[in-house]
């Protein structure tokens, strides 16, 4: 075959091929299913764990082994991601309800890593195998093909409660995250309960029985009245404090002491260390000069980190300093988002009720449709077997006058007694009346003369019985849309009644966390900023150590105070002022916080031209040029606000701002996109306001704007690169501002 080749934009092959990307990570990768609340690995793992057999009452099996299946036959990914979600299944302290149990090292509360997979064991909770993987055998879901078609997998478990809620879920895609709360699955399945029987129950009401989150960790949820519009929503702020208690000492010997018994659920893992950290470097720096000592002694038994204070501390003031300057007071941003009909979408929990209910009804239709059909297949078989034991004899002569099985079959069916050979015409004659169907002839084809006996009958008889006893439950099931509801709220008493946990976070409303600082100690410091946008603060000293390494990493730098403000200058005519105290304090290789989270400075709509402190600028002039050749000067003094944003100049449709810069030499320079460039005196720039426009720099032709702005003396060489050409600003006729420019070749 000639080489085939397709001509096509590269923007738009580009476009499609992220679109595609990106829709196959959130549909197929990192968001949950809002029917069974999983993802589409937690999902393979879990039924890979079901095919391998690892019920509860079974042992546990290599992780490896979990892993290895998984990955040849459901999901083509990398090992890691599939024992990294085994090993969150399996963990009580981030799940509602942990679904794998899990046998040797699978990580702790405090961040420890999980052991390599060769050497743990795991097999599926009760639990699991009650509610999430007990009906599929009854054509509960749709089975699809696996990646290369050659086994089946589920699109989804028919799992029998609302999971998205109970277990919740955190995911990153591509341009959207989930973060749902874990819930009490008491509580959860009383809401479900409540829903199907006022399904236009309102949020505030629905809350009067979920009450909101509550996480394994335990702790305090304290904005309890923001609750109804997160919940409303699908979006909002759940602000967490973890739960403390003052212990004061028993003997002179003694400290009085800070106890922590549980922890904000934000706080698992390394931030547990981050956190006893935070408070030593808090009481380094003097801000807490009153704890002596902390540790963690954290174990089996829970948590368990111990602040010792010293004789005479006001140990309430500390705890609220606690909650005011470390995660034991946080925030768990929550994100509703999920999968909803091959979709991503958002949902409050009205929604997600509905959709679960939604679901809850499909799967029981589907596995009540499917016992139907085999309680009807058995109707059919003993009723044959019934009848034929009335006709016994008959069938024994039809069997030993047949030649072959096919042809007794065939007299049992059909009514043909040609082939049979039989002792009486009346014999014959009753044969051709009978007519059992297929199934049934073959029943009683197979049927051992044992079963004949008197007892074995009358047990046929009451089996026939219990037979239409269920045909007729499960066609009252099918057929009555409450007697549906009725029977998946008996579901949900039994899961409640078998695996219910008391709630562990208490919902409360809390006064914010009052903390008043003695006064700050102002250092110098240094401010730098990378090149994507990510701010950070060195202690002067530390920065003439690391010079070099900090100067290499940096694209911009302001020496300042700790108490400055930042002042950042972008092309969009804005001011953006952030305040120092809320740039991190920093080592070499601590990340930093983007300049987007603590001003509303924009990196996607906007560029910065210049940084610098208002104490560095406030005596000083500065001087602003636009693309379309607009000029002027401004007192720095004038962006002396608390405001964050403030506007830096007035700009016309379509002009940017180009250059902003403190006005040190005496001569200023333009330079255009047709290379024309003008040189005049930076005093016949007058001082304007900073909202003015200011005045024409030069005179422009159309489509040509200011790509260039210089402020220097004459006295010295500047050399730039116009073009190809090089030329010294010194050496340009100095003309009037607005004048003729000159023309580079």
């Amino acid at each position: 075959m000639p080489e085939k080749i397709i001509s096509t934009e590269y923007s738009d092959e580009m476009r499609q091929s992220f679109i595609n990307y990106s829709m196959s990570v959130i549909t197929d990768r990192a968001v949950p299913d809002v029917r069974d609340g999983l993802k589409p690995v937690q999902r393979r793992v879990l039924y890979a764990m079901n095919e391998l057999g690892l019920n509860s009452d079974k042992p546990h099996r290599k992780s490896a082994r979990i892993v290895g299946d998984t990955m040849g036959k459901y999901h083509p990914h990398g090992d890691s991601s599939i024992y990294d979600a085994l090993v969150v299944l399996s963990q009580d302290f981030k799940k509602g309800m942990a679904l794998v149990d899990g046998h040797g090292n699978f990580g702790s509360i405090e961040g420890d890593g999980a052991a390599a997979m060769r050497y743990t064991e795991a097999r599926l909770k009760k639990f699991t195998q009650d509610v999430y993987l007990k009906d599929l055998d009854k054509d509960t879901v749709d089975f699809i093909p696996n990646f290369d078609e050659t086994e089946k997998e589920p699109s989804v478990l028919p799992v029998r409660i609302p999971n998205f809620l109970v277990n919740g879920s955190e995911g990153i895609a591509v341009g959207m995250t989930t973060s749902t709360p874990t819930h009490n699955l008491a509580e959860v399945i009383d809401t479900m309960e409540y829903y199907m029987d006022h399904p236009e129950a309102g949020t505030e009401e629905l809350l009067q029985i979920l009450h909101g989150p509550d996480f394994p960790t335990g702790g305090l949820v304290i904005n309890k009245s923001d609750l109804p519009e997160i919940y409303a929503t699908g979006k909002g702020r759940i602000r967490l404090r973890g739960r403390a208690e003052i212990v004061p000492a028993k003997k002179k010997s003694e400290k009085d002491k800070i106890v922590i018994t549980e922890i904000p659920y934000t706080m698992i893992g390394a931030a547990i260390g981050k956190f006893l950290s935070d408070v030593a470097d808090l009481v380094e720096k003097k801000v807490f000069p009153d704890i002596t000592d902390i540790s963690n002694q954290s174990g089996k038994d829970g948590i368990r980190i111990i602040i010792e204070l010293k004789n005479g501390a006001d140990a309430e003031k500390i705890l609220q300093g606690l909650y005011k300057k470390t995660k034991l007071e946080d925030t768990f941003g929550v994100n509703m988002l999920c999968i909803v009909d091959g979709k991503p979408e958002v949902l409050g929990l009205s929604r997600i009720l509905e959709e679960n209910l939604k679901f809850q009804k499909e799967i029981n239709r589907r596995k009540y449709t499917t016992l139907l059909d085999k309680e009807l297949a058995k109707k059919e078989i003993q009723e044959g077997l019934i009848r034929a034991v009335d006709v016994i004899d008959l069938i024994i002569e039809i069997i030993r006058g047949s030649k072959r099985l096919q042809d007794a079959k065939d007299c049992l069916v059909n009514g043909n007694t040609a082939p049979v050979t039989f002792k009486s015409k009346a014999s014959e004659k009753a044969a051709k009346e009978l007519h059992f169907t297929e199934n049934q002839a073959q029943a009683i084809l197979d049927l051992r003369l044992a079963k004949l006996i008197g007892l074995e009958i009358l047990a046929l008889q009451n089996e026939h019985k219990e037979t239409l006893d269920k045909i007729r439950r499960y066609e009252k099931i099918l057929k009555n849309e409450k007697e549906l509801v009725r029977v998946i709220k008996q579901d949900l008493e039994q899961i409640k009644e078998d695996y219910q946990l008391p709630r562990r976070t208490e919902i409360i409303d809390a006064e914010e966390a009052v903390y008043e600082e003695a006064p700050e100690v102002v250092l110098p410091v240094v401010f730098t900023m990378n090149r994507f946008g990510y701010v950070k603060m060195y202690d002067l000293s530390f920065y003439e150590k690391n010079r070099e390494a900090i100067q290499e990493e940096a694209r911009e730098m302001v020496f300042c105070m700790s108490d400055s403000r930042i002042l950042l200058f972008t092309d969009i005519g804005n001011c953006h002022q952030l305040k120092m105290k809320d740039v991190p304090l920093c080592k070499l290789k601590d990340k930093g916080i983007p300049a987007d989270n603590i001003s509303n400075y924009d990196s996607s709509k906007e560029e910065i031209l210049m940084i610098d402190s208002f104490e560095n600028l406030k005596d000083k002039i500065l001087l602003f040029a636009t693309s379309h050749a607009m000029i002027k000067r401004v007192e720095a003094s004038e962006f002396d606000s608390v405001k964050k944003t403030i506007a830096a100049t007035k700009l016309a449709d379509g002009d940017k701002l180009l250059y902003v810069g403190e006005a040190r030499g005496t001569d200023t320079v333009l330079v255009t996109s047709e290379r024309n460039i003008l040189r005049f005196k930076t005093e016949e720039i007058s001082l304007y306001k900073k909202t003015s426009v200011g005045v024409r720099g030069l005179k422009l032709s159309d489509g040509e704007t200011v790509t260039a702005v210089y402020d220097f003396d004459p006295g010295a060489k500047f050399v730039v690169k116009i073009g190809k050409s090089r030329v010294n600003l010194a050496e340009v006729r100095l003309k009037k501002r607005d004048g003729k420019p000159e023309h580079i070749k």
